[in-house]
């Protein structure tokens, strides 16, 4: 079984884009809104939040865990995983499949993401790996106006202001699970400030992986589990996934 952890509903972007490539998967999905937005946590609070989220997913059969955080790097999660017992080829994150799949991109990347992912570095290292250098942009808070239902408004200013004299770049590289849930109002942005990138949400290259590396059957069930009640959460898992057979509890 796949487990998934994300501090609130920014993962259920990731999962659709997995459920569309392996639709039999068993999935349990961990949605920690009591904690949520992980992207103002210290490392420290995100090391702990990180373990208890897979030692949840475990305790629910999970075999493999996918971190649908981007906040939540891979060299933090690799101690964590030897605690649990877990071994690190069944874990798929955020960075290293993004990084991989634009290694050849030639157009300029701007990143924009919380700052825990920003201050981490763990995308800027990444790349540097492969001998590209890319822009980075924190933007405090957008995280939390997502997952809590901000006004379109206000969330269109705040990525205005992140944005803001940032020219040049043809790539705009969604490094937060939780943004590409509001990719029309980048879109509308990007339009407003007259700029031509395209929006890249990295769902899609970490499904991939997963695919790739962790490709399981089963009956096709997903469990949603959340750590406090939010409507929002389940109006979100109805639109993505549809209502019939979906299970949502409050743990």
């Amino acid at each position: 079984m796949l487990g998934m952890f994300d501090s609130g509903s920014g993962g259920l972007s990731v999962l659709l884009e997995i459920r569309k490539r392996l639709p039999r998967a068993d999935v349990v999905y961990l949605g920690d809104i009591k904690n949520a937005p992980y992207g103002g946590r210290t490392r420290e609070e995100l090391g702990a939040l990180t373990v208890l989220d897979i030692e949840k997913l475990l305790n629910e059969g999970a075999t493999k865990i996918v971190s649908a955080c981007n906040s939540v790097s891979a060299s933090m999660m690799l101690p964590m995983l030897s605690i649990l017992g877990v071994r690190p080829f069944d874990l798929v994150e955020m960075v290293g499949p993004t990084v991989k799949a634009l290694r050849d991109e030639k157009r300029k990347i701007l990143l924009l993401a919380t700052p825990a992912t920003v201050s981490s570095g763990i995308y800027r290292q990444g790349f540097a790996v492969v001998d590209k250098k890319i822009g980075e942009t924190a933007v405090p808070d957008l995280a939390g106006m997502i997952e809590f239902g901000a006004s379109g408004s206000e969330m269109t200013e705040v990525i205005r202001k992140a944005i803001g004299e940032e020219r040049g770049f043809g790539v705009l590289l969604l490094g937060c699970t939780h943004y590409p849930l509001i990719k029309n109002i980048f879109e509308k942005v990007l339009q407003k400030l007259k700029v031509k990138a395209e929006i890249v949400d990295p769902a899609g290259f970490v499904a991939a992986e997963v695919v790739k590396t962790m490709a399981e059957n089963g009956s096709g069930k997903t469990k949603f589990l959340i750590t406090k009640e939010s409507g929002l959460f389940r109006k979100r898992v109805g639109e993505m996934f549809g209502e019939s057979g979906v299970e949502v509890e409050v743990i």
